[in-house]
């Protein structure tokens, strides 16, 4: 998504009055010094339009799948409506309470028992709105999965409808916003701390635990999303790899992977013996390197050994089983001789897996489907990702997750890898795309972190390997709902 365009959002959401300072109660009974009157929109249309666009194209760029759409009583129906009209999807209507004459019904519109409903919202604070019209929802028979909202006050939201199984995705966040108005002079400096410290003082959830008296089955799935690396790393059906990245990740606090695209073989020994210490696994494009060689990945081999990484060989395989299969054992690079984890395309269909594994898996090796990409219009989304998350489930004993720009699975043994990250998000001339450490693991729901020129191209490649390592544990510790320290 377009980083100016959201910038620009932002300032119009200000100059319109969306955006107030001050103290107001909120729905919750909190008194903020924020407040998100949305309302409004309704009296500028082309702002209206600008926000139903970002929010339509948030739910391509997420590949969502669903039958109908629903926005939340009031402010997000006329969003819902115009998103619905343009792009002709079916729209449902929930009412805030029954008639008592004619269908008294609480769901206007057309539906099926089965059929997956699409929320969209405005604004959340603790997420009740979504989980109130979701419960209508499910009494007609509906399943709701996503949601989207227009802004993300980042008080516990996202996660107390993760642990009810609806992912939330924002377009905008608080402090993002925050962010933006204060570059634009809009507010001060001392507002900005004063709506900061409120923010992260007044998290409305708090995870519960299980009492031993018997979960809803829905709720334990939720439960196990939000288990710990630790934990994980100790579940019966992990794989053994999987297993031991969860707990390089555990004991030294990091969910960072370095993606090393240089070009001499020193330049990445340096490197991954430099920025050992602060990830849990180097990504290599061997074949951009001008002078590999076996010693090379001898010597790789060994600086992982000592400082506790995985080496993940970015290689993207792509053709027939027995073509792969030779690409992955022979050549110039050997690459099942030194690379723990490889990744592939799913196009080629299962053979591809199956063709890797034959090598593989002996080995003790790991590989991750590519369901989705961060380059803007790629094609993994959607059927296509859905194809790949079953391709994995039916080969678990040698694929051991995914890439892919958010979670796409609730099964807690797959890993989830997030390229195209960034302190700041935006994009490149080429068509690459940069979220932050925090939406990837927090919001989106990934493992893994994986930053190239965020590191590479900074004046400073430890400190600034450091300072994602700590951005992404922060975020990991927040998604857990603890105070990272």
């Amino acid at each position: 998504m377009d980083n100016i365009c959201i910038d620009s959002l932002i300032l119009k959401l200000h100059d319109v009055g969306a955006v107030k300072f001050g103290e107001y109660k909120l729905k919750s009974g909190m008194v903020t010094p924020i407040y998100i009157d949305l309302r409004v929109l309704v009296s500028y249309p082309a702002l209206m339009n600008q926000v139903s666009s970002l929010i339509y194209q948030r739910v391509q760029d997420e590949g969502l799948q669903f039958d109908s759409v629903c926005g939340v009583p009031y402010t997000a129906l006329p969003l819902a409506t115009i998103i619905c009209s343009r792009h002709e999807l079916p729209m449902l209507i929930r009412r805030k309470e029954a008639k008592d004459y004619g269908t008294k019904r609480l769901v206007e519109g057309s539906c099926r028992e089965g059929d997956t409903c699409l929320i969209i919202e405005d604004t959340v604070t603790s997420g009740s709105s979504i989980l109130e019209t979701a419960e209508v929802l499910y009494k007609e028979g509906l399943k709701v999965t996503d949601a989207i909202v227009l802004m993300d006050r980042e008080q516990g939201g996202v996660e107390m409808l993760a642990s009810q199984g609806i992912r939330l995705h924002p377009i905008i966040s608080m402090f993002k916003l925050l962010n933006v108005l204060l570059a634009a002079e809009r507010i001060d400096a001392q507002t900005t701390q004063s709506v900061r410290k409120f923010i992260l003082d007044n998290n409305t959830f708090s995870p519960k635990e299980e009492n031993g008296d018997g979960v809803p089955a829905t709720k334990k799935a939720c439960v196990e999303q939000n288990l710990s690396y630790a934990d994980r790393a100790k579940l019966p059906n992990v794989h053994p790899l999987v297993s031991k990245l969860l707990k390089i990740m555990g004991e030294k606090q990091s969910n960072l992977c370095v993606s090393a695209d240089v070009t001499s073989t020193e330049e990445l020994l340096q490197l991954a013996d430099s920025l050992g210490p602060k990830m849990c696994m180097l990504k290599t494009h061997v074949d951009i390197l001008k002078d590999y060689t076996v010693a090379f990945s001898q010597k790789l081999q060994a600086l992982a050994e000592n400082h506790n990484f995985l080496i993940f060989e970015d290689r993207k395989f792509a053709d027939i089983g027995n073509t792969v299969k030779h690409q992955y054992e022979g050549g110039l690079y050997q690459i099942s001789s030194w690379s723990h984890i490889v990744n592939a395309h799913a196009v080629p269909g299962p053979g591809v897996v199956k063709g890797l594994s034959s090598v593989g898996k002996p080995l003790g090796r790991g590989c991750l489907l590519i369901a989705q990409m961060s380059s803007q219009g790629s094609l993994a989304t959607g059927e296509y990702t859905k194809a790949v998350v079953k391709m994995a489930e039916e080969q678990p004993d040698f694929v051991i997750g995914f890439i892919c720009g958010s979670k796409i699975t609730k099964r807690p043994e797959f890993i989830h890898m997030t390229p195209g990250v960034q302190m700041q998000p935006g994009g490149d001339v080429l068509g690459q795309q940069y979220t932050t450490p925090e939406e990837v693991i927090c919001n989106k729901g990934s493992d893994v972190i994986i930053v190239g020129r965020g590191i590479l191209e900074a004046p400073d490649r430890l400190k600034a390997a450091e300072a994602y390592r700590k951005s992404g544990w922060e975020a990991y510790m927040k998604r857990l709902g603890q105070s990272g320290q």
